[in-house]
């Protein structure tokens, strides 16, 4: 990664990629520098969805980080959005906060993986908090069992989970449980609690609250746990106490568990009437249109054979100006002019002026980029928006 100083004696540079991925006006050994360093959330394969990042991960890589951070102490916020959880972000901005500032966001729903697909996202399958917990649990060959602590769930099912865990091998142990009872995510805050859960020594917080509790709580709380790895799981709880079954998988694959789960939890129709209707809405409304738009600007625009990114750097401000495609297949080059622009610790301008597509991995990208300048205090905007990007923009759920 370039220092600072060695940023401001750039002055002025081009970054130009072009097919055979050779890159100029940065030496090999810079970008081989920032390539090695701790992954941030610029290394993620993330792509904007109506607004919530998705990463591109599969269970193996998933179960890899989870590990990572657990070993090296690090907090380690994983999201698993559904429909639900796409939903309830278009109109709960504190919520979509949650799912951005978070280290993962894997995909927990099939709705999600056909919407990511009709994007174009290279997304086969769902990783649902399921599913990993029980490939967690499965490890049985793992060095040594992650610690676990529960928290949430019905009365009862977090210390029953936790019996079941423990009297069987595998790759989590539960250390501690607590149930706060039905109260608000201040509340669930009180000192005494937080001390509670610290004291556990866990590696590995999962909270099963309502979606949006349970994100606000973690949020809430993030620097105050002290557990490294955190993720709100919801329904896994149940599932590991036996309180509810989960869907046989030949249900969950063709993405009918909603109906085991109104089978098991009557309650829940409104819930999936009210989301299944909210999908069909943000289908015409948000995601055909992304689609469109996002063909018809690389059918209308001349198609350019590189990306090129100009940097200006200011006293206090650095700008990059974009020209030619910005899709997936120059992300990996982006990345480090992107990395090194946050390591100035200036403010960001964008200017995508001359930019002649855009897809959502490089909103994803964008999204990223957001995240670690607002985290470093320095900021960004985005300038030179033709209407035609302006509406890709709307329609992919990303604020201008």
């Amino acid at each position: 990664m370039l220092t600072t100083q060695k940023l401001q004696e750039a002055g002025r540079s081009s970054y130009r990629v072009d097919r055979s991925g050779a890159g100029r006006g940065w030496s090999e050994v810079e970008t081989a520098t920032a390539d090695r360093a701790v992954p941030d959330d610029l290394s993620r394969d993330v792509y904007c969805v109506l607004g919530v990042p998705i990463d591109a991960i599969g269970m193996r890589g998933v179960l890899g980080r989870i590990r990572d951070a657990a070993r090296r102490k690090t907090r380690f916020l994983i999201s698993t959005p559904n429909l639900n959880f796409l939903v309830a972000s278009q109109s709960d901005s504190s919520f979509r906060q949650s799912l951005i500032l978070s280290d993962l966001c894997t995909v927990d729903g099939m709705p999600v993986v056909w919407i990511a697909r009709l994007i174009g996202i290279p997304i086969r399958s769902r990783t649902a908090g399921a599913d990993i917990f029980d490939a967690l649990k499965s490890e049985a060959g793992s060095a040594a069992a992650l610690k676990l602590f529960l928290f949430g769930g019905p009365q009862g099912a977090a210390e029953l989970a936790a019996r079941r865990l423990n009297s069987q091998p595998g790759g989590l142990r539960c250390v501690g449980w607590s149930n706060p009872g039905y109260c608000s995510a201040e509340e669930m805050s009180r000192d005494h609690i937080i001390e509670e859960i610290n004291a556990s020594g866990a590696d590995f917080l999962v909270a099963s609250l309502s979606s949006q509790k349970g994100q606000s709580w973690l949020q809430r709380n993030h620097h105050r746990l002290e557990i490294p790895v955190r993720a709100h799981l919801g329904a896994a709880l149940n599932f590991q106490a036996g309180t509810v079954k989960r869907a046989p998988s030949l249900l969950r694959r063709l993405g009918l568990e909603w109906l085991w789960r109104i089978k098991e939890e009557p309650y829940l129709w409104r819930r999936y009437w009210n989301d299944g209707t909210a999908m069909l809405r943000l289908v015409l409304t948000h995601v055909l249109p992304f689609v469109f738009w996002t063909w018809w600007m690389r059918r209308t625009h001349e198609r350019g054979e590189a990306l090129t990114i100009t940097q200006d750097h200011g006293s206090r401000a650095v700008t990059l100006s974009l020209s030619g495609p910005a899709d997936a297949r120059h992300v990996d080059r982006a990345i480090p002019v992107f990395r090194a622009a946050v390591a100035a610790g200036k403010r960001v301008t964008l200017d995508l002026s001359n930019v002649c597509a855009i897809d959502a991995r490089f909103l994803g990208l964008l999204l990223m980029l957001r995240k670690q300048l607002d985290a470093n205090g320095g900021g960004a905007a985005i300038v030179g928006v033709s209407p035609l990007m302006a509406r890709i923009f709307r329609s992919g759920g990303l604020d201008l």
